[in-house]
């Protein structure tokens, strides 16, 4: 198998085994449109095993969606076949637009237009709650 290098683009590297299609569909990527390359259950020193995602001409990325579902990845901003940044996603206070409240009594779920919002409520558990009804937030 031959994964070669991107031009312009980004790497999200540190994913958890097994969780890459995941992390596309929080980022929003739609793999139908994006050239893109996904290494899973790659050898990892650190990890055991890790997915390694490649983005080729994709220059903005959600951090905080990935803090939120990838929260041992590391972001690495690739231009003119170089490493010119690298970025680690922290978890966030806030996530805006990335989940929904799965509560149907929830008045996100009968108000059209309301943002989805969700409030880190214990970091250590990585718990968020829906700021509207409090619901737990699930992947």
């Amino acid at each position: 198998m031959e994964v070669t290098s991107i031009t312009n683009g980004i790497i999200i590297d540190h994913v958890d085994a097994g969780t890459a299609l995941t992390v596309l569909h929080y980022l929003k990527v739609d793999p139908a449109t994006t050239k893109l390359a996904l290494i899973m259950n790659a050898t990892s020193h650190a990890l055991g095993a890790k997915d390694i995602i490649k983005l080729e001409d994709v220059e903005d990325l959600n951090l905080d969606a990935l803090g939120f579902v990838a929260p041992h990845a590391t972001v690495n901003i690739v231009r003119g076949g170089q490493i010119v940044e690298k970025a680690k996603p922290e978890l966030p206070e806030h996530l805006v637009g990335v989940i929904s409240c799965k509560n149907p009594r929830c008045v996100t779920t009968s108000e059209t237009g309301l943002e989805q919002r969700f409030h880190l409520a214990n970091a250590e558990r990585r718990e968020y709650r829906c700021d509207y009804c409090d619901e737990e937030a699930k992947l």
